[in-house]
């Protein structure tokens, strides 16, 4: 492995840490979503961690040089950012410790500061700048016909990554064979890890069709995501559960998403912050979930509320 520089989780799909490479900087005219870059640690004030290829979380210290890819951020409760905005000083933010490089552009004051990083250049092979969709594979075209447990939320922080576990250890423990997937977001490897963790016999999320984030135009999305489907639907499993991260109100393809499965469904989960989300959600979604759960059924007065 290319010991000099540090691997973020959304190289996972490449083979960089096995190849040799230049690394030069483009034109901001040349700069798109899901291009490889390698950005420079500035000075780190918080404990703030890098997810490795692995899915260890890692300290970064200064001057240390990372691997991670331009992406889009539009978290409701942590921070957002996108590289569009980042200005001529070059000067930007790890957005996720899965390496989505960008200009942070607001922040909760309940997140710690972002690790903040400079731009030192794209990663090229060949005189080609490297980007994310260039690892992918062919793919066969297949219908994705898997028996699926939706899980769908109210927002970021809402439990669906911990029901997916649950829900996975049951059917574990039941002698099913499981696949887990996360379908829209922003790269986290630890998320579907957790799954595999449950028990799940393969995991499959959105970073496998070479997007950092799922942030993009919804006739992107899908195309993006057409052979990821076809590769879930050739492992032969009993079922699925696929977690829709975020929330179908945010800009992450929430809707896109459930149209993928829709016809699939068996069960559907609903994890909301409040009551009242649940509504929302519903709204949003054109559905009824067969189970609501979440902080808003913490308390017999949620529950009587729902």
């Amino acid at each position: 492995m290319n010991r000099r520089y540090i691997f973020t989780s959304l190289t996972r799909i490449s083979d960089l840490p096995d190849r040799d490479f230049q690394v030069s900087p483009l034109d901001r005219s040349s700069w798109e979503t899901g291009d490889y870059v390698v950005c420079s640690v500035e000075k780190p004030r918080n404990q703030l961690k890098i997810e490795l290829l692995n899915g260890r979380m890692a300290d970064v210290s200064q001057g240390d040089l990372l691997v991670g890819a331009f992406g889009i951020r539009s978290a409701t409760m942590e921070a957002t950012g996108t590289w569009e905005a980042v200005g001529e000083d070059h000067k930007m933010h790890a957005l996720t410790g899965a390496g989505l490089f960008g200009k942070m552009t607001s922040r909760s004051t309940l997140l710690p500061d972002l690790i903040p990083i400079k731009y030192r250049g794209h990663v090229h092979i060949g005189g080609m700048k490297q980007r994310m969709q260039d690892f992918l594979k062919p793919v066969p075209k297949k219908k994705y016909e898997i028996p699926t447990v939706a899980i769908v939320g109210s927002s970021m922080s809402a439990g669906k990554t911990t029901v997916a576990r649950i829900i996975i250890r049951q059917f574990k423990m039941a002698g099913l064979s499981v696949l887990g997937a996360k379908l829209t977001g922003a790269g986290r490897y630890r998320d579907i890890l957790s799954m595999h963790d449950a028990g799940a016999d393969y995991i499959y999320d959105f970073v496998d069709a070479g997007l950092p984030s799922t942030i993009s135009d919804k006739k992107s999305y899908l195309q993006a995501m057409d052979p990821v489907l076809s590769m879930m639907a050739g492992e032969d499993v009993d079922l699925a559960v696929i977690e829709i991260g975020a929330s179908p109100l945010e800009p992450y393809n929430g809707e896109e998403a459930v149209s993928l499965i829709r016809g699939n469904v068996k069960c559907s989960v609903l994890c909301a912050s409040d009551p009242y989300a649940v509504h929302g959600v519903m709204s949003a979604f054109h559905f009824k979930p067969d189970i609501d759960t979440g902080p808003a059924s913490n308390t017999k007065a949620g529950i009587a509320l729902i």
